[in-house]
């Protein structure tokens, strides 16, 4: 047979540098060709060859109501009737504005953009207009899209500023950028006591999705706010991923059953809220907000920002997401896939870990959770190359890199979930038995 994902592929090389417009898609991680996705309906797409497959990824989080939901599509198909842009404003962009305000409280005001880059971009720079300060603090393994001042890596001591992490960033755009290690309260409490005073803000994925997932514990996330709030900094909550994605209302929702009061300076959403169209968004209280231009003097624009469109589609995903018992539904399909995986590992013998919260899911190869970036480094990535393609063989498609968290959407049944497992179990004998 003819493999059309490879004739696409290698078409694409001679054009598009990698034969990808975005990194991991290329397979590089686990090998292989990547699947070129035909179409998709549902919790499904089949690739170009026509083989169908359980998806996991749902365009990396966004599809939260999983492909080609009927409400949703008869939403964007009359505002596509409408026009596609208009570079003027519109009711729908106040219409979203207010639907995510209603369910994520720390923010009074909102910002439309069109990508997560973008909105974590201008929120960094929104911090650093309100407070007249340059120096942020970030974490290893976090990613915040690929502005360049948040494309740096981690030095060996506590204080190491600015090593690019990417060519074509230079040195001193990254100076002020320091990296410190997720989840650790020590170093935490001693950058603070060195730089508290030139902070602009701290930023963190609460849950970090870009080492696979790894949550911010309760005590190191209430340290992050208490030390913002004591040296004037201001805590940048990353929920690009995790909003409305993990809780109705997002990730800082999660912890402020923990932290009493708790809340983040600015927020900055992206995936769900677009519905699976370019959209994000960044917000905060009022007088951070108006900072911003026309009312303030951090400047921050985009012809395409609140497009009608995409608006359109974001609105009839929240709405969706709103209905009562949603998100216990949810909760409980992701669940028992986590479980499922996790006794066929431990029936296989493989050492195996997972977590997981509302539809957003990770695993590790690895006997415990991990709790940093240094730690999910051990992971088995050999191993998990196998799981992959084990998995891929029988139409389960996961995120193809050992660092990338998973979804779970409402189109996805307990059959398919069954199916998931099975195909797991399979491999992991497999696995197992090479092990023994």
């Amino acid at each position: 047979m003819t493999d059309r994902n490879q004739e696409l592929f290698d078409r694409a090389a001679r054009v598009i540098p990698g034969g990808v417009n975005s990194p991991v898609r290329a397979f590089r991680a686990v090998g292989g060709t990547p699947r070129f996705v035909q179409r998709a309906q549902g919790a499904y797409f089949w690739d170009a060859n026509g083989k169908k497959y359980i998806d996991y990824i749902g365009s990396w989080g966004p599809m939260i109501l999983g492909h080609g939901n009927p409400v949703v599509l008869e939403a964007v198909q009359k505002a596509a009737l409408d026009g596609f842009s208009f570079g003027a404003p519109t009711e729908r962009e106040i219409e979203l504005a207010e639907a995510i305000l209603a369910q994520v409280p720390s923010m009074e005001m909102v910002r439309l953009v069109s990508s997560g880059t973008e909105a974590g971009m201008s929120a960094l720079r929104l911090a650093r207009g309100a407070t007249g300060r340059s120096k942020i603090i970030k974490f290893e393994g976090c990613y915040h899209g690929h502005a360049d001042a948040l494309l740096v890596k981690a030095g060996s001591g506590l204080a190491t500023f600015g090593n690019p992490t990417s060519a074509g960033v230079p040195p001193e755009v990254v100076q002020h950028t320091l990296v410190l290690e997720y989840n650790n309260i020590p170093q935490l409490e001693e950058a603070f006591a060195l730089h508290g005073k030139e902070l602009a803000c701290l930023m963190i994925e609460p849950i970090a999705g870009n080492m696979n997932f790894v949550r911010a514990s309760v005590p190191f996330m209430q340290r992050c706010r208490e030390l913002c709030t004591q040296y004037g900094a201001l805590l940048v909550f990353d929920e690009v991923m995790t909003g409305f994605r993990v809780a109705l209302g997002s990730a800082q929702s999660v912890y402020a059953k923990s932290i009493p009061g708790f809340k983040p300076d600015i927020t900055v959403l992206g995936k769900v809220i677009g519905g699976g169209m370019p959209l994000a968004a960044f917000g905060g209280p009022r007088a951070i907000m108006e900072q911003l231009a026309p009312t303030g003097p951090v400047y921050q624009a985009g012809t395409l920002s609140g497009n009608p469109v995409a608006t359109a589609c974001g609105l009839a995903t929240l709405k969706e997401i709103s209905k009562p018992g949603f998100w216990d539904a949810l909760s409980a399909r992701t669940r028992s896939l986590v479980d499922g995986l996790s006794a066929a590992a431990a029936q296989a013998g493989v050492p195996f870990s997972a977590d997981c919260e509302g539809g957003m899911f990770g695993f590790f190869l690895l006997p415990e959770l991990p709790q940093n970036y240094a730690k999910v480094m051990t992971s088995d990535s050999p191993r998990f190359n196998q799981l992959f393609h084990g998995l891929l063989d029988r139409g389960v498609y996961i995120a193809p890199a050992l660092y990338e968290a998973g979804f779970v959407s409402a189109a996805h049944t307990q059959a398919d979930i069954a199916e998931t497992v099975a195909a797991a179990a399979a491999v992991f004998q497999r696995l197992g038995s090479v092990t023994r």
